[in-house]
């Protein structure tokens, strides 16, 4: 690992704000400084600015290449995710950048993070003592060689598999993963007694849950209304318990608002349909991705707009709704001229559900622009009739 100098430290401190490529056009004025590698700590500490202050706080850190941070946890979503665990020890098995392990081990008495490439491995072990994260040993080896050599039990084995294929295209399918989680998945479940999985949102809840078996816990979360994982308790002893599911938010606040439900409970959930009333809402992304399509509606006291549109509607505004909540101003039909009439700055921020024209398609046969305080859902309402929606900017609430 790359051990920074004085010098090299303060350059990178003075230049946090200015463009990388700015900076390699001066490289010149630096004939003593390798530039170019200090231009990628500075890249990735601006990356990470928001999503790991505690990190990027400290000048003495060090930061891989970009790409691993790209993929690393937000300090946001590792914090809820370790407080889903707790024990004695826990096994990081694709450790990264060592975000989610940093976290973990102010739940565990002892971590270990296991990471196969060598130099983030130096990287990790070099912040984990940086910070203070004494109880977190790191391994430089694979997932799998790293279970086939361990001969004791974690309470809790965490595993983040890697979700490119060998073209570097994005795969979300647990066994185009690396690694392979079902076929290693035996192995995790003689090595530990629950095993804690994070998974591409892209994944399908129900394909998954039939996949692993005994799947105690789902949590879907999001941050800043963008569904970041999905994260699946895996616990053997569980067998013929039903799944709870949780949808979770993690509000800029630092508050967490959650709602939980079983399938069965989804399925028997009861749901009224009307037209739009005074205020129109839709759900945060983790609502949407956990399935919690008439839960939301039955524990809010809403009503929906239509079977598969999801979206929800009352007379008297829920100020705790998790999600974002309008003002309805009107409903009309897909027709230009009378969008037009309604809308005289032709400039509207467009939503569609459940509706047979993409966003794209609407503004290229309207000419409608993006932007403005207008708020417009393209939607298919309860009579089967495709309806506009004219609301205004969001209510402030809970997302």
């Amino acid at each position: 690992m790359k051990h920074y100098t004085p010098e090299e430290k303060d350059f990178i401190q003075q230049h946090l704000h200015r463009s990388p490529a700015e900076l390699m056009l001066q490289a010149g004025r630096y004939p003593h400084l390798h530039v170019a590698e200090l231009v990628k700590q500075i890249q990735a500490r601006q990356k990470a600015a928001d999503k790991l202050p505690t990190w990027v706080s400290n000048p003495e850190a060090v930061f891989p290449v970009a790409v691993s941070v790209e993929q690393s946890s937000s300090e946001a979503a590792a914090a809820f995710k370790a407080s889903l665990v707790t024990g004695r020890l826990l096994v990081d098995l694709t450790g990264g950048f060592g975000v989610d392990s940093f976290f973990f081990a102010k739940q565990f008495e002892q971590v270990v993070h296991v990471e196969q490439n060598k130099e983030l491995s130096e990287v990790a072990a070099y912040n984990f003592k940086l910070l203070g994260a004494d109880n977190v040993e790191t391994q430089n080896t694979t997932a799998e060689e790293f279970l086939h050599t361990f001969n004791g039990k974690a309470d809790v084995i965490y595993l983040d598999p890697a979700r490119r294929g060998d073209r570097a295209e994005k795969v979300h399918l647990l066994q185009d993963c690396e690694p392979d989680v079902l076929q290693l998945l035996p192995l995790l479940l003689a090595k530990a007694t629950t095993v804690l999985l994070k998974t591409s949102p892209m994944l399908d809840i129900d394909l998954a849950l039939e996949q692993l078996n005994n799947v105690v816990q789902v949590w879907t979360v999001a941050l800043h209304n963008e569904c970041k994982e999905v994260l699946y308790l895996i616990d053997p002893s569980s067998e013929g318990i039903e799944t709870q599911r949780h949808a979770v938010n993690l509000l800029p606040n630092g508050e967490i608002q959650t709602l939980s439900f079983t399938k069965l409970q989804e399925d028997q959930a009861p749901v009224t349909y009307a037209d739009p009333q005074a205020y129109l809402y839709e759900p945060n992304s983790a609502i949407l991705k956990a399935g919690a399509y008439r839960s939301v509606a039955s524990q809010y006291g809403l009503q929906k707009l239509h079977p598969n549109s999801h979206l929800y509607t009352s007379d008297q505004l829920i100020s705790d709704f998790p999600g974002r909540a309008f003002a309805c101003q009107g409903v009309g039909r897909y027709n230009k001229k009378e969008i037009f009439a309604r809308l005289p700055s032709r400039k509207a921020n467009i939503t569609v559900r459940n509706f047979p024209e993409s966003v794209a398609d609407i503004r290229k046969k309207t000419g409608i622009k993006e932007g403005g305080t207008d708020y417009l859902f393209f939607t298919t309402d309860m009579h089967q009739k495709p309806i506009v929606v004219y609301c205004r900017k969001p209510i402030p609430v809970a997302d």
